[in-house]
């Protein structure tokens, strides 16, 4: 086979002049709201609304593991009570009714 020819490619720039290049032309820089006023607007935003900013079930699963986690250091603290460094459901249930969760 012969020598690869290469595609030829448009130079887009050749003899364009750019807006900054003509005289009395100006380019605006983009808008910036000053620091702290679009911040302000969504405390508004999210003062007047009512919706949940947090997902449900990543939320629940946050909950529940605190729960349990503080409920397991109720439980060890019932176990090392008691002499023993095994938790057991004993422990487990003195706890929650020492927290009134359980009658």
């Amino acid at each position: 086979p012969g020598p690869r020819l290469q595609p030829a490619r448009h130079n887009y720039l050749c003899g364009a002049t750019d807006e900054r290049d003509l005289p009395g032309t100006a380019v605006q820089p983009p808008h910036r709201y000053r620091p702290g006023t679009v911040a302000l607007r969504e405390i508004r935003r999210y003062q007047k609304s009512t919706e949940l900013l947090i997902r449900k079930l990543p939320f629940q699963r946050l909950a529940s593991e605190a729960y349990l986690v503080g409920l397991f250091e109720d439980t060890n603290l019932c176990a090392i009570h008691a002499k023993r460094v095994t938790i057991m459901p004993k422990d487990i249930q003195l706890a929650r009714r020492i927290r009134g969760e359980r009658a």
